[in-house]
């Protein structure tokens, strides 16, 4: 039997929300066999912050957690000191959720803090003999699936085609609009004007994200069961360099027009395609939402 892989979790600045999502993960006891964990903040692990340091043991994937800041300490040794003693052994390095790939929500607040490799979508000089090993799993969280399936290929020593963000094409190759269950009322411009109901798209009123945002979440569901979307919450863009945004659950319009179209539509075909389909009164689509369903009950038959 091969020797287990050797990984090694570095929190920056993070609200672990990674680290637990990859807890949720439905077959992580029998996924983990593979793995060993020289660190991690909530897993059993070989050994502690301190004893990393007094042993400096070779990991063959690093996996980086949370906004880089250089000020941050951890056993009294600050972040850029820990990447420079494990990163260059490493055969991996995966940048785990929109913080670490981005910089993300703990952007503000501090000086020089960003991801690994960008700073929202400018990429940074800092750490560039890392690129060509890095691989970045954005998401606030990162899915549990998409991670462990990531570092199952890296276990192989498999290849993963990249983005010009260091996204794997397989997780991060189409928007979160593949797959919605809501595509039927995107294409007849119907609005949900309830948050939670099951009908209606939420493009056109509420600010959803999910016809250019990169990711797999109506085609891989949280943890095989579910998806935003699909329980009527407008996608965040959490993929995405730009995340956080500002005006959240709000589409902004120029002239009844959605500022940002999805990805790849042209503006005047955009046009067409809308007035098209305004012209269409399909009656299912127009009764009220809350109108119960006839359903079929094998006790009326019994009657």
């Amino acid at each position: 039997m091969s020797a287990p892989v050797r990984l090694l979790w570095l929190s920056a600045l993070a609200c672990n929300g990674n680290a637990h999502a990859l807890l949720n993960y439905p077959g992580l006891e029998l996924w983990q066999k593979r793995f060993e964990w020289l660190y991690h903040p909530l897993l059993p692990s070989r050994y502690s912050l301190g004893g990393l340091l007094e042993s400096r043991p070779k990991c063959d994937i690093l996996i980086v957690e949370g906004t880089l800041d250089p000020q941050l300490s951890k056993a009294g040794k600050r972040l850029p000191e820990w990447i420079e003693i494990f990163a260059p052994g490493a055969r991996a390095i995966v940048t785990v959720g929109s913080c670490a790939s981005f910089g993300g929500i703990f952007l503000e607040g501090g000086e020089g803090r960003s991801g690994l490799h960008f700073r929202r979508k400018e990429r940074r000089a800092e750490y560039a003999d890392l690129w060509s090993k890095s691989i970045a799993l954005p998401g606030c969280p990162v899915q549990p699936e998409i991670l462990a399936q990531t570092l199952e290929i890296l276990a192989r020593e498999q290849t993963l085609d990249l983005d010009a963000y260091r996204r794997p094409l397989l997780f991060y190759g189409t928007t979160v609009h593949n797959g919605c269950t809501r595509n039927e009322y995107f294409e007849y411009k119907i609005d949900e004007h309830r948050f939670g109901e099951m009908e209606g798209c939420m493009f056109y009123e509420h600010g959803c994200q999910g016809t250019y945002t990169h990711g797999s979440c109506n085609r891989i569901l949280w943890n095989g069961v579910n998806s935003k979307t699909r329980i009527g919450q407008p996608c965040m863009g959490c993929t995405e360099p730009d995340f956080p945004s500002v005006g959240l659950w709000k589409t902004r319009k120029h002239m009844g027009i959605p500022a940002r179209l999805p990805s790849g539509v042209p503006k005047r075909a955009y046009l067409s395609l809308a007035g098209v389909a305004k012209a269409f009164h399909i009656e299912r689509f127009r009764r009220p939402i809350l109108d119960p369903v006839e359903r079929y009950d094998p006790r009326e038959e019994q009657e």
